[in-house]
């Protein structure tokens, strides 16, 4: 595959790169070329979580994720804001919960369960919810408050 154009819809806007290297991860292209820096940089390997971006409403690892395999595309990150109310919850629940610790891996997590949440609603089993989180590390152990974030997602499921 060579480079050249893309076009992406970014959370909600249509966005557009003319010079895109076939080599370039949608992480790079988010970060460096949209400028949205909530999407973080971890291993780059796909073991830490922190870089998870919604693909047409799937989570995906951005850092292993070429920006050409996703041309013309939806793409979601943390700051989605109004488009994804779904995303507003898990943030306040993330919120009430106090399970932001440092902040670095939250995108990820806060991400990872919306792509869930959207896609199983009120179903979503709490192991469901954690397995789809399963992926992210947090180094600060965030986790038990992570944990009462789920729990007061599913007390509160629409």
């Amino acid at each position: 595959m060579t480079g050249g154009p893309i076009a992406l819809r970014v959370n909600g806007v249509e966005r557009r790169a003319s010079d895109v290297p076939a080599s370039e991860r949608l992480l790079d292209t988010l970060r460096w070329r949209f400028d949205l820096k909530g999407t973080k940089e971890g291993c780059r390997t796909g073991g830490c979580g922190a870089c998870t971006v919604l693909v047409d409403g799937e989570s995906t690892l951005s850092c292993l994720t070429l920006t050409h395999e996703v041309d013309g595309r939806a793409v979601a990150t943390i700051e989605a804001g109004g488009e994804s109310p779904t995303m507003e919850r898990v943030r306040a629940a993330f919120v009430a919960e106090g399970a932001l610790q440092c902040g670095y891996c939250t995108p990820g997590f806060v991400v990872a369960l919306t792509g869930l949440l959207e896609e199983r609603g009120r179903a979503a089993s709490r192991d469901e919810m954690l397995e789809a989180l399963a992926g992210n590390l947090c180094r600060c152990t965030g986790y038990a408050a992570i944990g009462r974030a789920v729990e007061r997602l599913r007390a509160e499921a629409p």
